[in-house]
């Protein structure tokens, strides 16, 4: 895997989302809602695409948008169905992610990356917008939402969910990845520098409330619950993210393992992907391959007391039945 950085500053970019059209009710950028007819193709190693996952099964949206789960260990062709029969998603009968990519442009030259849609009749990536899939699970397909699904973009609380994600997102989802593949000493201080004092403004604010916005699960607790689940597996050590380890950030550390043990989140995460995604395929950072033993993750089964807070996870919804039969995950420790 090739990291693209400046050579001057040795800062990491990342490049922008080149396919952003969007399935909506009426069908404006060509591509409506309906159910079956698409398909998330998701690696749980990844934070971007563990957002979509957690979105679905909160909204339960299994039945209505189908899963297709890639090998967390990249070759040079990036994202495969390895894990599946004939090393073929069984759906899109395709080997590689890409193929989706290039059936919607077949000169396409950038990375190829998920979580991204596909429509399943035509082969063709829909999108791979990753930050407006979740909210339009939340707006577009209200239809197909089980009954109790909790409103996780409630009207009157966007302006202040979306200014929480903007500070996350700069300063910690996209951050680690700022430290972790500078190849610069002052790039990799000034992201570690952003990194933590957003930490500290965020242990600061979960201290006295359960969520960041509201009494309630939001898309915002979301955005960050998947940067933290992989903080002491991976950021810490692989990325350089070391002034201390999310267990020693007390309210955060009892925040993540209350969303964690929520019906939803836990659920979705698979920290062996996680880890050997990490430190196999980021080959300039990890020359070896190595994947660590550690750290010992049981303590996210431990108890949190953020009840205490108050606040009610699902607002005057229900939580989630069980992921389907074939969504399981065995169990991690």
């Amino acid at each position: 895997m090739t990291i693209p950085t400046d050579p001057e500053t040795g800062e990491f970019y990342r490049a922008p989302n080149r396919f952003a059209d969007r399935i909506t009710i009426d069908g404006r950028y060509g591509w409506p809602v309906e159910q079956g007819r698409y398909r998330l193709v998701v690696s749980r190693a990844c934070p971007w695409a563990s957002r979509a996952l957690i979105v679905r099964r909160l909204l339960g949206l299994e039945e209505a948008i189908s899963v297709a789960v890639a090998d967390p260990i990249q070759d040079e062709q990036s994202w495969r169905f390895t894990l599946d029969p004939g090393d073929k998603d069984p759906v899109l009968g395709i080997k590689y992610l890409h193929e989706a990519y290039y059936r919607a442009d077949p000169d396409y030259q950038g990375g190829i990356s998920v979580p991204a849609i596909v429509d399943v009749p035509s082969g063709k990536l829909v999108t791979n917008d990753y930050p407006r899939i979740t909210l339009d699970f939340s707006t577009e397909w209200t239809s197909f939402h089980r009954e109790g699904a909790p409103d996780l973009y409630p009207e009157a609380s966007r302006d202040e969910i979306d200014e929480v994600n903007r500070g996350v997102h700069a300063d910690v989802n996209a951050a680690v990845y700022e430290a972790g593949f500078a190849s610069k000493q002052p790039a990799y201080e000034e992201a570690y520098g952003r990194l933590f004092a957003r930490l500290d403004a965020l242990e600061e604010r979960l201290s006295g409330q359960r969520y960041l916005v509201g009494d309630t699960i939001t898309e915002a607790d979301i955005r960050l619950f998947t940067t933290l689940a992989r903080f002491d597996a991976v950021y810490h050590g692989h990325f350089k993210c070391n002034r201390g380890k999310l267990t020693e950030l007390p309210a955060l550390w009892a925040y993540a393992r209350d969303l964690f043990q929520t019906p939803g989140f836990g659920d979705t995460v698979d920290f062996d992907h996680i880890k050997r995604h990490y430190y196999q395929v980021h080959e300039q950072v990890n020359t070896t391959r190595i994947v660590p033993k550690g750290p010992d993750l049981s303590g996210w089964a431990t108890a949190h007391g953020r009840e205490a807070l108050g606040g009610k996870p699902f607002g005057d919804g229900t939580p989630p039945p069980p992921p389907p039969e074939q969504e399981t995950l065995p169990p991690q420790w």
